[in-house]
């Protein structure tokens, strides 16, 4: 038999294109349209609805325009269902509105809310889920239109001044093409969705299988009886002819999906904040209208910041969702505040994500999560499988390693490793998407990817339209239920997460381990993008810090208030700055002025509470005192306490001018700084040794920074390739305690600061740089003399070793990495310790000098900081403007005097005038590996009940045997897990209060008071 597939497929796609969307509705009847444009930001629907509305023509060209950028347009649509329509069979009646959509994704461009007249939300209004339900024989819908541009029309890359409403101009983006009541056909839509899955498998099954033989037979019949001209009145019969081919059941060896409904909902990314809190509603929404529909819809939905959004904002919808929650179909899922990044937040926001997420789910849906869900973040941290089991989750999920530009991760299912030693049930979706459609090339690549294939069967397909949300749709349900068992597909149920995981567990007993980080060979550059939010978030974290140190031991010495639910109200907040769109800096100049806005706000009331509690505890008198809130002994004060300042009595810095530039000299370190204004020397005095490699100097580096893809988000390797030469310093002057050294370049200008205090044996630098570049990369770097073969980079609740080589293509892909508070290289015998106050990436390389003239043969290692970065989209003008940027170096450091100069340069000492010291609450006292325990976190117990609560962890990768010693009555204490849960087995108490701790390991105590 000749091959007559090419021409099936093609009358088949020509059938699609040019008749059956056109027949799925059988007539249309237009609405009548007014419309209200509202003057400013959007408003509620009972505001809306008291507005005048003033006639709007519908697919009127020009005259249909609506929608200035960010702009909301009310329309009223009104009508009656032609009363014939009630006698026709197999149909029933729908909204059908058109806003101007584009073929693109939803969630980009313009949506709308359906509300009905008593100020019920109906549904959402997306591209490819335009259609609101009908009931009753006549139509009268409130239509809350919202303007949203399409940010990345032009792509990744092209600059837009659309995502600030400043600069978005104030013409309409979008024309009203069409608001009908039409006559959907209910067997011409199944039709549809019955090709739809063939037309799949046809694409994706070898053209010499019998199967894929069978579907095109069956398809050529159908369409032999279709009349295009006629699909209501043949389109029975073509589905007879298909029937067959979707009868055909699965093989017996199968793979195995479970689709959960899904709607990746970006809580900020190419629209602000406000807008997602109208996409939830619009999603949700859906959701629940499709579940009347197709009660066999599960839909997995993560962040309970989405969740408080919708009580706080739309309560009659926060009802109908608690039921349905309530009911099983929509189901709770990875217990985190927001889908945060994990890279870069501190270690106690990253376990206060985990906890207020959860607490919000138990306290308000009376349910909890077990995996923690983070399908989009840009890679993961090390310290995460701890944190998840310590906030009584047991599973992982995340797809973004998929994204990997050079590397392939070996599996889909295993257990995750932490730094800790901790494990954690894992699965990477091989459908490599979160936003599936539940197509044939999306089902056939997740069972042809599937890496645990003769252990393991089964895998997690998330299906809806996400990002900017909208949701699974009717035509997604289809198609799962089409291919439930379909020869050539995989057998696809539709269910929840936590039905997935159990069985997998159960079906792989024992999986593979990956240990350490889930590193994303990709999006490298959110680690510096958009400096002013990650300064803002480090500097918020530290003072939450602060603000509960202060507050907890005010409470208990002095009596005073704590202020419980100010504290969570600014957690939350800051948590929200987390998400993994607004910290990495890769979304709208909007989204990132409201976080540089919040975090100027929280950090003015948290001032306010540190100064309250700290002028209670330190009362009435005239002594000078030093409020010391990090967990080392520094400037006379107690760790976590209040001691007496006590004056410098080193010898003072001495500066003077050499041949070489100026000296710099405080007894300990020698610095030399030269006309060029960068550091050309740096003598460890104690040690005997020059810290600078020979001939090398310390200070700025300039680079092109052009990524091949996503500007924001992409520092390519390239970049190294393509240095732009810095001119030497315009002038240099002595300063208190050092040098200053001021350089211009283009248009921006730069002030470097390098002082040594009295007695310090570290050298500070302070970058001041009015930045006015574009698609340039700024570094500090630091030539060191020493072999290091690893960079130990600071990471949540401990440290991480990363090779220096480049032997694998895993090591040579990790070319620029996430670091806290500090880096710290070194070879035996010796170390230096870099930190910083606010920047988080860095590169770390070696190269081997030779012999010359004057020069010693020996090993260069290179670390450098990325200070500020200039990309041109999202945000046009991102990192444009002022920064101070500060860094310490700390010659002969091993890593634990790493670990205490990142809580220095981190956490200043606050002078105080009062009565006298304050003894801290609790201190931890000598043992073997003591010094390495270090407490993260001193609060009252969430419960009210004045408890308090200690987080500590051992930060130098070593066991640790210590005592904790209360400075109150404490009648007993308790392990407990994040949630201040207590634990089944409380290992690190073994007698009183004595700690045994793993290395890194986490310990959460309850102390009661009494």
């Amino acid at each position: 038999m000749h091959d007559r597939t090419r021409f099936v497929v093609d009358r088949l796609r020509r059938l699609r294109l040019e008749h059956l969307g056109r027949a799925r509705y059988r007539e249309t009847a237009p609405l009548d349209v007014t419309a209200w444009e509202a003057p400013g930001e959007p408003v509620a629907f009972d505001e809306a609805v008291g507005r005048t509305y003033l006639p709007f023509p519908v697919g009127a060209g020009h005259r249909s325009a609506w929608g200035r950028p960010w702009g909301t347009v009310w329309f009223h649509a009104t009508g009656t269902v032609p009363q014939h329509w009630a006698d026709v069979p197999g149909t029933r009646a729908e909204v059908v509105v058109d806003l101007g959509f584009t073929s693109d994704q939803p969630g980009f461009q313009a949506e709308a809310t359906a509300w009905s007249p008593d100020g019920t939300i109906i549904k959402g209004i997306e591209p490819f889920n335009a259609y609101v339900p009908v009931r009753g024989d006549s139509v009268d819908i409130y239509l809350e239109a919202a303007a949203n541009p399409r940010i990345a029309e032009q792509g990744w890359f092209v600059p837009t001044p659309l995502g600030d409403p400043e600069t978005a101009g104030s013409d309409p983006l979008y024309t009203l093409r069409r608001a009908d009541v039409g006559l959907l056909d209910e067997t011409v839509w199944e039709l549809e969705q019955d090709l739809w899955v063939l037309e799949g498998w046809l694409d994706r099954l070898g053209e010499d299988s019998a199967r894929h033989a069978t579907i095109v037979s069956a398809v050529e019949d159908a369409l032999d009886v279709i009349e295009p001209r006629d699909l209501a009145g043949t389109a029975a019969a073509a589905r007879e002819r298909l029937a067959p081919a979707l009868a055909a059941p699965a093989h017996a060896s199968a793979h195995r999906v479970v689709a959960t409904g899904h709607a990746h909902i970006d809580s900020a990314w190419l629209w602000p904040v406000r807008e997602t809190v109208r996409k939830c509603a619009r999603t949700f929404s859906n959701v629940l209208s499709l579940a009347e529909q197709d009660p066999s819809l599960r839909f997995s939905c993560s962040s309970a910041q989405q969740y408080a959004w919708i009580r706080d904002t739309y309560p009659e919808l926060w009802d109908r969702l608690r039921a349905a929650v309530a009911a099983g179909t929509f189901v709770p899922v990875g217990g985190m505040w927001v889908e945060s990044d994990t890279n870069m937040p501190g270690g106690e926001a990253l376990a206060r994500q985990l906890v207020e997420g959860k607490r919000f789910f138990l306290d308000e849906l009376g349910v909890e999560p077990e995996e923690v869900w983070l399908p989009d973040s840009f890679g993961y941290t090390a310290a995460l499988p701890q944190l998840v089991r310590a906030a009584g989750s047991r599973w992982f999920l995340t797809q973004k390693i998929s994204w990997n530009d050079t590397n392939r991760m070996p599996h889909h299912t295993f257990l995750w490793e932490g730094v800790d030693g901790t494990r954690v049930f894992t699965h990477f979706p091989p459908v490599d998407t979160y936003n599936s459609e539940l197509s044939a090339e999306e089902l056939d690549r997740a069972q042809r990817q599937y890496r645990e294939k003769g252990r393991a069967g089964s895998s997690l397909v998330p299906f809806g339209h996400g990002d900017g949300g909208g949701g699974p749709t009717r035509e997604m349900l289809a198609a799962a239920h089409r291919q439930a068992d379909l020869e050539g597909a995989p057998r696809v149920r539709v269910g929840t997460s936590a039905e997935f995981f159990t069985a997998a567990e159960a079906e792989y007993s024992d999986p593979p381990v990956w240990s350490g980080e889930l590193y994303l060979e990709y999006h490298r550059g959110t680690y510096t993008s958009q400096a002013r939010t990650k300064q803002g978030n480090r500097r918020t974290e530290h003072l939450l810090r602060e603000a509960e140190l202060w507050a907890a031991t005010a409470s208990v010495r002095t009596g005073a208030p704590y202020p419980a639910q100010d504290l969570r109200r600014l957690w939350q907040l800051v948590l929200l700055q987390q998400f993994h769109d607004i910290l990495p800096g890769s979304s709208i100049a909007w989204v990132h002025r409201d976080a540089e806005r919040n975090h100027a706000a929280v950090a003015v009331e948290l001032e306010t509470i540190i100064a309250g509690a700290l002028d209670r505890l330190s009362g009435d008198g005239d002594t000078v005192l030093a409020a010391n809130a990090g967990p080392f002994r520094r400037d006379g004060s107690p760790a976590l306490g209040i001691g007496t300042a006590v004056p410098p009595t080193e010898p003072a810095t001495t500066v003077c001018r050499t041949e070489r530039g100026w000296r710099i000299g405080n007894g300990l370190l020698d610095a030399t700084v030269g006309s060029d204004g960068r550091l050309h020397g740096l003598r460890d005095l104690v040690a005997g040794r020059e810290v600078l490699a020979p001939g090398a100097t310390a200070g700025l580096q300039l680079f092109s920074d052009i990524p091949n893809e996503w500007d924001a988000w992409d520092v390519d390797r390239h970049y190294r390739r393509v240095e732009i030469d810095l001119p030497p310093a315009t002038s240099v002057e002595e300063i208190p305690g050092g040098i200053r050294a001021y350089l211009e370049f283009s248009a921006s200008t730069v002030r470097t600061d390098y002082v040594l205090a009295p007695g310090s044996g570290r050298l500070d630098v302070t970058v001041h740089a009015d930045w006015q570049e574009r698609q340039k990369l700024l570094k500090l770097a630091f030539p060191l003399d020493v072999h290091a073969e690893q960079a130990t980079s600071e990471i949540q609740f401990g440290h991480l070793h990363r090779p220096l080589h480049a032997n694998t293509s895993w090591d040579a892909a990790r070319f620029e990495t996430c670091a806290h508070r500090f880096v710290h290289v070194g070879e035996p015998g010796y170390g230096v310790a870099v930190a910083n106050d606010a920047t988080y990436g860095h590169d770390v390389t070696r190269s081997t000098r030779e012999r010359s003239r004057g020069t010693a043969a020996g090993t260069t290692t290179l670390l450098r900081l990325s200070l500020l970065r200039a990309p041109q989209f999202p945000d046009p003008e991102a990192d444009s403007g002022t920064h101070v940027l500060r860094c310490s170096v700390t010659p002969g450091a091993t890593v634990p005097d790493a670990v205490r100069e990142g809580y220095r340069i981190n956490l200043p000492v606050r002078e105080v005038i009062g009565a006298g010291p304050v003894e801290p609450l609790v201190s931890v006292e000598d043992g073997p590996g003591a010094d390495g325990v270090v407490v993260e976190a001193v609060k009252l117990a969430d419960d009210g009940s004045g408890d308090v609560v200690v987080r500590l962890y051992e930060a130098h990768g070593g066991r640790a045997d210590a005592v904790l010693r209360t400075g109150f009555p404490c009648s007993g204490a308790v392990e407990t897990d994040l949630l201040e849960r207590p634990l089944d087995t409380p290992e690190a108490l073994s007698e009183g209060l004595r700690l045994q701790l793993r290395p890194f390991g986490i310990s959460t105590l309850r102390l009661r008071r009494g």
